[in-house]
């Protein structure tokens, strides 16, 4: 319960929460150790990092063990992306969220897409469901953050920008309504929906870091509450990789991994401390 206050407290106190998504436990540590009062979950970087596609293809249990791993080490607050909970019906969306609660997270971002058949949850369908989770979580004593995204920007093509905008503002309040405690409008990116959807949603609000979007001072003026990487935290480090495999496949980089100053005593010493 004290994580969830952290949590909640820092999506209120007035200043950008910046969230690079993980996928590990190193990863993790490492964060907090630059500062980083909270860390967060990418679905897409766990997923991939372990061998298989986006979109709740990786089995459940690997989920819930990779995010006790990291819970185990962190002192600081983790929320998990968790996509739609993995769930087929409000049964398994029940027994999902205690097995996630039982983790120790804070929080949890929760897609309003339904991954099996491609498409959106009517807005009553996802409000039900975000009742559900607070409401299954509040009986066992625990609390969890709600940042509940919404894919209008995504699974809406047909609508033009404004109607985007009109309809991510209509679920935004419904989810306010049914015990959300953020709002995720992923892939809204113009100082123009942003400035609309902040001004209209009275819960604290989470944009993508995409191309497009305003600055971090711009953000933060227009109201969000949190800039979150998503997968591009991930790609960051994976092109990393790539351009330095690239250098070596040619005969050069030795000087890239020679001047690297991150030793692995400073690696393992993340670990070492927060035992």
């Amino acid at each position: 319960m004290e994580n969830f206050e952290i949590l909640k407290s820092l999506h209120h106190n007035g200043k950008l929460l910046i969230l690079p998504n993980i996928w590990d436990t190193l990863g993790a540590l490492q964060l907090q150790d630059l500062g980083f009062p909270a860390v967060a979950t990418a679905s897409f970087s766990i997923a991939l990092s372990q061998g298989y596609p986006d979109g709740e293809k990786i089995p459940f249990d690997e989920v819930v063990k990779t995010l006790s791993r990291m819970v185990k080490q962190l002192k600081v607050p983790l929320t998990a992306d968790v996509e739609s909970c993995y769930a087929k019906n409000d049964t398994e969306l029940v027994e999902n969220v205690k097995k996630l609660a039982d983790t120790g997270i804070a929080g949890i971002n929760f897609e309003d897409v339904n991954h099996a058949a491609g498409t959106m949850y009517t807005t009553a369908e996802q409000c039900k469901k975000i009742s559900l989770i607070k409401n299954t979580v509040a009986a066992n004593n625990t609390a969890l953050f709600i940042n509940a995204r919404t894919d209008v920007f995504i699974k809406q093509a047909q609508l033009n920008e404004q109607e985007k905008i009109a309809a991510t503002i209509e679920r935004g309040h419904a989810y306010t309504d049914a015990g959300a405690d953020g709002f995720y409008p992923v892939f809204a990116k113009s100082h123009e929906a942003i400035q609309e959807i902040t001004a209209a949603v009275k819960l604290p609000v989470n944009i993508l870091l995409l191309p497009g979007i305003p600055s971090m001072a711009g953000l933060q003026q227009l109201g969000v509450a949190r800039l979150s990487l998503g997968p591009g935290y991930y790609r960051v480090a994976m092109k990393a990789m790539k351009e330095l495999a690239t250098e070596l496949k040619e005969g050069n980089g030795m000087e890239i991994v020679q001047n690297n100053n991150l030793t692995g005593d400073y690696l393992k010493g993340l670990l070492v401390q927060n035992k």
